[in-house]
């Protein structure tokens, strides 16, 4: 599996198409060993989670947008979503020489869904006692994700909550290190730190999956 890192540190200094090309055999090597990992951490997490079909990112940056035009991403990456419309949240693993890492919760909630994430959080404390929660924070650290500078609209800035109403992402990020991804284990110590998360995903999806009155929605 150290061909992983190996290829990875390598086009981090050769980004461009013509070194690519020349080393087409290491980079499809340290693609399928990547694919490997990402398989079984999968199939691992599948025995506890309703999962939607694994998706492995293409190494191919997309650069008509950006003014970074090196044309190949310097990691390798996979998703993978709880099986809608019955459970809702992503699960994202990132594979790269020393900034691995994995990461879970709602990376972009829709605008009706944001909308009705800070309802509940306006008017319930339940999001906090699961953030609070002490395995939880050794885990993953704090919430994490994008939020506005200020309440949002129609919302008190003054709200005991005022933080949570302010997240416009909800995301967690666990770091870890070269050795641990290669590590047999790896997929058992993935499945069991996304498993801490489930009150969190339990709580984001009944919400998603309910009007304000508590009535289904699907």
């Amino acid at each position: 599996m150290s061909k992983i890192f190996s290829f990875l540190k390598q086009l981090e200094k050769n980004n461009n198409r013509e070194w690519f090309n020349e080393h087409k055999e290491e980079f499809t090597e340290a693609k399928n060993q990547a694919r490997v990992i990402f398989e079984d951490a999968y199939n691992q997490l599948s025995s506890k989670e309703e999962l939607e079909p694994l998706k492995i990112y293409r190494i191919n940056r997309d650069i008509r947008f950006s003014l970074d035009k090196t044309p190949y991403k310097i990691h390798f990456s996979a998703i993978m979503g709880r099986k809608k419309p019955y459970k809702r949240g992503g699960i994202y693993i990132h594979i790269q020489p020393n900034n691995s890492f994995i990461g879970a919760g709602f990376w972009g909630p829709e605008r009706d869904d944001l909308l009705r994430i800070r309802k509940d959080i306006e008017i319930s404390d339940e999001l906090v006692k699961i953030l609070d929660n002490k395995v939880l924070k050794s885990t993953f650290g704090q919430l994490e994700g994008d939020e506005l500078k200020t309440a949002p609209k129609g919302f008190d800035k003054n709200h005991e909550r005022v933080e949570l109403l302010r997240k416009k992402q909800f995301l967690f990020t666990k770091h870890i290190s070269d050795a641990e991804i290669l590590a047999d284990d790896f997929p058992k110590k993935f499945t069991e730190a996304i498993t801490v998360l489930t009150p969190f995903f339990d709580y984001m999806t009944e919400v998603l999956t309910t009007d304000e009155n508590g009535e289904s929605i699907i």
